[in-house]
């Protein structure tokens, strides 16, 4: 008798602790400085997701490394929910296609929440660039024999593969100038000191909205419906071309499946809230909620493509 109840009292203690989750403020990674895309994504998010859990989520950034120094911390985390990751493939698949010793790996060490969307690419130009299409921009890179200048949030991002997909499929003469982060590139693609930029087009709608920069084109091979007047690199003649950052919420590979499943429903029930979809339609995401699953096929089938694209722009694997 005094063995069932005190197995019942074990089990009793066990449903408290796991139906406690959270207890305590979860922490949510950027992996990128203040101010970018992703920043700007995981603090419309950050307050949602804290009311449907019931606690604080706090953002922190952890930039460098191309987002490697973030995507590490979480890698090396406890499995527990605690501790989350929100970034583009540039963390879980570019990064691998360009980099042999990553300290993490984005298919052993990530369980992930789910995806929220796709944010594409614009190519970007300071308003003084004498080029309003790609076939303008194509001209112009020709008659300068020193190439122009194009800036990313860092070296083997999605922004930075982007631009050298770009010079490769259209013979472009274009030189990559990294930067740490969207931020800092932006600030100096407005202020004139480089004349292009691949960034998100949650970075870009703001500045375009105010006249600061232009679009040239956007990376998807469809025209954005956050962007519809903004034709494709694909429209210019180039159909092959395309590169579309999406974005992901993942954890340490190994977490409690009640745990996982808690900051799922949160995730999704958030992107499903017509007050937070608009607000992040409005910055420019296009929100689509994909449960965790998807992430494994998309990492599985997007490496080796873009290894093969990184081949054939004979980019240094590091």
């Amino acid at each position: 008798m005094k063995k069932t109840l005190l197995a019942a009292a074990l089990c009793g203690v066990h449903f408290l602790a796991q139906a406690a989750f959270p207890d305590k403020p979860i922490t949510l990674i950027v992996p990128y400085p203040p101010g970018g895309a992703t920043d700007i994504l995981a603090r419309k998010l950050a307050g949602p997701l804290g009311q449907r859990l019931g606690q604080t989520v706090i953002v922190e950034n952890k930039a460098g490394a191309g987002t490697a120094i973030g995507a590490t911390a979480v890698a090396k985390s406890a499995p527990d929910g605690y501790t989350l990751l929100i970034s583009s493939n540039t963390t879980f698949t570019v990064n691998a296609a360009l980099k042999k010793n990553l300290p993490y790996d984005p298919q052993k060490d990530f369980e992930s929440i789910g995806l929220i969307g796709s944010s594409p690419l614009v190519l970007l130009a300071h308003p003084k660039v004498p080029a309003n299409n790609v076939k303008e921009l194509l001209a112009l890179a020709k008659a300068d024999p020193k190439g122009l200048n194009f800036g990313s949030f860092g070296v083997g991002t999605s922004a930075h593969l982007a631009g050298e997909m770009f010079k490769v499929m259209t013979g472009a003469n274009m030189v990559h100038v990294a930067y740490r982060g969207s931020a800092p590139a932006m600030t100096d693609l407005i202020g004139g000191q480089i004349p292009l930029s691949f960034d998100t087009s949650v970075a870009a709608m703001p500045q375009m909205a105010t006249g600061k920069v232009k679009a040239i084109a956007v990376t998807t091979r469809q025209r954005s419906p956050q962007m519809p007047q903004v034709p494709t690199v694909a429209e210019a003649g180039f159909p092959d071309y395309e590169m579309v950052p999406w974005i992901g919420f993942v954890g340490r590979r190994g977490m409690p499946a009640e745990v996982s499943g808690k900051l799922t429903k949160a995730l999704k029930d958030s992107l499903n809230d017509p007050a937070v979809k608009a607000d992040l339609q409005k910055v420019g995401l296009d929100v689509l909620f994909q449960p965790g699953s998807v992430y494994d096929t998309k990492v599985a089938q997007e490496l080796p493509l873009l290894r093969a694209y990184v081949h054939r722009a004979n980019i240094p694997v590091e």
